[in-house]
């Protein structure tokens, strides 16, 4: 299967439509918008979690792998959503996630019980020197451990403390990915992606001096083991399935490994360097300008790494762990739909598969929420008590979550003007952004040079020309402080790219299109 000219369309399904005048977007929702998503060209719907599960991290803390939360739908919902969309000729993508589960998983329940059989399938470990196992900290912050006093042992979480991370070194827990795994395809799912899957292998549990852990956990030798018994006991008896693993903190050689097709493991990758040149490293509560040279050095360094192994990588720059790439890297207030043109050419048309996140290919734009109490996400709260913590008066507080906070990707889907942007009739769980009345789909199908028809055109480029499905990626210009230009070059075609950035004193970095693709 030619996967260079798939383009992915990413789905947040609690603010994507809601169906049933809850507040809450569902399954039905989603059905209800097939014939947008077909207009648009898309080839799969990776829909994010919507498995069983108490929400305390909106979704990916699965209690249950093979029932459909209620908030969303039933399985007959889910069943009609693959068939409907499959008359489109699109395919679902769903979300797996094996690093962990809810600690009201039915394993996890039984192993606070008593029974050694399932405490096996996690990390439970004595403490030492009356605390915690080591000094591991949460990617939520605060100790990666939860103490069990029955137990007299801690857990280890990676992430919420309702989130157990599971124990990959036992069989139970490998075969019992494979058989979820299975049962989704056997519903008629072509495609899965994998929750942070490079850190399933946990190698040694010593105390880190940089006090995080991640070098113990990240990447270690056996995740591509595990992995490669994934793909043969369930995918990969199956010629049609697109598989994509988010990597946290990984690197260029492992993401070769983990794509290399003789290697048997995933299809692509999604790493986050690119979304990472913004960040100020001394003070990590800091906004600050995104670093355009640092941006085009990743970008090359990436493309051609991987192009060189014959490995495949995942192009995006939205998702729903990600705030708006137009309030990033763009100018998402004098120049909105210059600025979302011009980052959709230059990521769309690179070597890979393009991942488009729900609202981006209208222009949605950061929510910029003013207030503590609009923030939905227990990582925003976590950050806020931290600043506070540490001295930071409210202003800064606020600016931190309104350039960095998941929230920003997660208000509801503009789809018109009209009350509640015409995703519900009743109050959703979270705020809309404020600009819906004038970046919306209604109003974007009707203007024929909108960022939405922008968006169709590249997505129709790319199933039209092979150049960019399989053409090479060649840099051009690669120094020049203010344009990032490559070529794509297969046989006699070749397609050339420019990102040109000017710099206003008034507006902050703005990137503007300069000059639309050539084919020749």
């Amino acid at each position: 299967m030619n996967i260079g000219n798939k383009v992915v369309y990413q789905i947040y399904p609690k603010s994507f439509k809601d169906s049933n005048h809850d507040g809450l977007g569902d399954i039905r929702g989603i059905i209800e918008k097939l014939d947008y998503l077909q207009f648009l060209g898309v080839d799969y719907i990776w829909i994010t979690p919507i498995f069983k599960s108490p929400q305390n991290d909106n979704g990916y803390d699965v209690e249950n792998y093979y029932e459909i939360d209620p908030l969303f739908g039933t399985m007959a919902d889910l069943e009609d959503l693959i068939e409907e969309a499959g008359k489109r000729n699109i395919h679902i993508m769903l979300d797996m996630v094996f690093n962990h589960t809810s600690t009201e998983h039915e394993w996890f329940k039984r192993a606070l019980a008593g029974e050694k059989e399932y405490q096996e399938c996690y990390l439970f470990m004595e403490g030492k020197e009356g605390g915690p196992p080591n000094n591991w900290i949460s990617k939520f912050k605060g100790s990666a451990w939860r103490y069990v006093e029955d137990m007299d042992q801690f857990y280890l979480h990676l992430f919420h403390e309702t989130q157990a991370d599971l124990n990959w070194k036992n069989e139970k827990v490998r075969q019992e990915a494979a058989n979820v795994v299975r049962f989704w395809m056997n519903k008629g799912v072509k495609g899965f992606r994998f929750d942070v899957i490079n850190l399933i292998d946990k190698e040694a549990f010593s105390d880190d001096p940089d006090g995080e852990g991640k070098k113990f956990y990240t990447d270690r030798p056996l995740v591509n083991e595990y992995l490669r018994g994934l793909n043969e006991e369930s995918f990969g008896q199956a010629d049609d399935i697109i598989t994509v693993g988010e990597l946290s903190s990984t690197t260029i050689e492992n993401c070769i490994r983990y794509t290399k097709p003789e290697n048997k493991e995933l299809s692509m990758v999604f790493s986050f360097h690119h979304l990472k040149v913004d960040y100020d490293v001394q003070n990590p509560w800091r906004i600050r300008a995104f670093d355009f040279q640092k941006l085009k050095h990743i970008i090359t360094d990436w493309q051609t790494a991987l192009q060189e192994a014959g490995s495949w990588n995942a192009l995006f720059w939205c998702c729903h762990d990600q705030p708006r790439v137009l309030s990033r890297y763009g100018n998402d207030k004098e120049y909105p739909v210059r600025s979302a043109k011009m980052l959709a050419t230059a990521l769309y048309l690179l070597r890979g598969t393009p991942y488009i996140y729900q609202g981006e290919e209208i222009g949605m734009t950061n929510a910029y929420f003013d207030k503590l109490e609009q923030y939905r996400d227990i990582a925003a709260v976590n950050c806020y008590q931290c600043m506070m913590e540490q001295g930071y008066d409210e202003e800064a507080r606020i600016r931190y979550l309104q350039g960095r906070s998941r929230d920003n990707a997660r208000t509801p889907m503009q789809w018109s003007d009209e009350t509640y942007a015409g995703f519900s009739d009743t109050e959703p769980w979270i705020s809309l952004t404020e600009n819906y009345d004038r970046i919306n789909v209604k109003r974007s199908m009707e203007d024929p040079d909108s960022v939405l028809h922008y968006y169709r055109e590249l997505i129709q480029l790319r199933k039209e020309y092979e150049v960019i499905q399989d053409g090479r990626y060649i840099p051009v210009m690669e120094e020049h402080e203010a344009v990032f230009a490559y070529k794509r070059i297969l046989d006699d075609q070749e397609l050339l790219v420019f990102w040109y950035l000017t710099i206003s004193t008034k507006s902050g970095p703005l990137c503007r299109l300069i000059r639309r693709n050539m084919i020749y």
